[in-house]
C-alpha cells in the first residue's frame, strides 16, 4: 500500500464548476438595492426554523424563552434566527427587565407584498384574494 506524505492531500485540488463561477460574478456585479432587498427578506423566510418562530409570533408576543420552548433550538442559535427576521424587517423586539420580547410585524409582510408587485411589475396583475374569489 502506497503512503502519502503527511500533510498531503489525497484528492486533487478541484476547480470550480461552471454554476459556482457564473454564480460568484452575477454577485459581483452591481445589483439594484430593491431586488437586494426582496432577497434579504425572502432569505429570512427561507428557513424552517424562522417559518416555526413566525408561526409563533402570529399567535401574539413571545419572549426569547419561549420561542426556545417552541422550536427546540439553543438560545444562540434562536437570538441568531431572530435577528435575521429583525434585520428583514419582521419582527420588532423589547426588553422587559431581563426578558426580551418579540412581536410579528404583520404589516410587514403586507408592506412587502405591494413593493413586491411594484418593483417586479406586478401591481396592475393582482391577484385575487381567496376570500374575494369565494364570493
Amino acid at each position: 500500500m502506497r503512503r502519502i506524505p503527511h500533510g498531503a492531500s489525497r484528492r486533487p485540488p478541484l476547480s470550480p464548476s461552471p454554476a459556482r463561477i457564473r454564480s460568484t460574478i452575477a454577485t459581483v456585479l452591481d445589483q439594484p438595492d430593491e431586488l437586494r432587498e426582496l432577497r434579504a427578506f425572502h432569505k429570512a423566510l427561507a428557513d424552517v426554523n424562522r417559518l416555526r418562530m413566525v408561526q409563533r409570533l402570529a399567535a401574539g408576543d413571545a419572549t426569547v424563552t419561549e420561542l426556545i420552548e417552541h422550536v427546540g433550538l439553543s438560545q444562540p442559535l434562536v437570538s441568531w434566527h431572530l435577528n435575521k427576521l429583525r434585520l428583514a424587517g419582521l419582527v420588532e423586539t423589547r426588553r422587559n427587565g431581563r426578558e426580551t420580547v418579540c412581536r410579528l410585524r404583520p404589516e410587514a409582510i403586507e408592506e412587502l407584498e405591494a413593493r413586491e408587485r411594484a418593483i417586479l411589475g406586478l401591481a396592475a396583475r393582482r391577484a385575487p384574494r381567496p376570500e374575494e374569489a369565494a364570493s
